[in-house]
């Protein structure tokens, strides 16, 4: 199955600024019924067969961001304008995306990108662009799409990526 990334609306069923219970109910609806990962926890995250994490945050009853963690197989493929975000070296995809808009590596982890026109951030837990071998650090873990707004609260200076990793998608 193939997500494309359209900021800042949302990725496929999922809306920003849909109420809980529409993205509850969206998120639902992306599960593979035939193969349900006991990681699943419903209003958070959901697990697709690929390996493909999606997860959601809500705040004040809305949608407020989307996050979509790197599949383990090739069939969960994540586009934004034709860039396969988790298919390609993070280094290409921020090649790519410097043609499409302004993204700068984060103040406080160069190995993690912010496009902050478009309210997406790549994330990888460090910057590792020798080895395709090693898949951490050679290609994006996972991209967050969020609201206009997202990365200015006061509990979230701008430029500060707020990953809502799971323990269960490190197993």
């Amino acid at each position: 199955m193939h997500f494309e990334l359209a900021p800042p609306a949302g990725v496929g069923p999922l809306q920003i600024g849909m109420t809980r219970q529409a993205a509850n109910h969206a998120l639902e609806s992306l599960r593979e019924p035939t193969a349900i990962s006991a990681s699943d926890r419903a209003g958070q995250h959901i697990f697709r067969p690929s390996g493909l994490m999606i997860s959601i945050a809500c705040t004040r009853d809305l949608l407020e961001a989307v996050e979509l963690g790197r599949p383990s197989q090739r069939s969960g493929i994540v586009l934004f304008r034709g860039i396969d975000v988790f298919g390609l070296p993070a280094r290409d995809v921020v090649s790519r995306m410097a043609e499409v808009t302004t993204i700068v590596a984060a103040e406080d982890d160069p190995a993690s990108f912010i496009a902050p026109d478009l309210l997406l951030s790549f994330w990888r837990p460090f910057q590792g662009e020798d080895d395709p071998e090693d898949e951490q650090g050679y290609f994006f873990n996972s991209v967050l799409l969020a609201r206009p707004g997202y990365y200015d609260g006061p509990s979230t200076p701008v430029g500060v990526l707020r990953m809502s990793w799971s323990a269960a998608w490190w197993r």
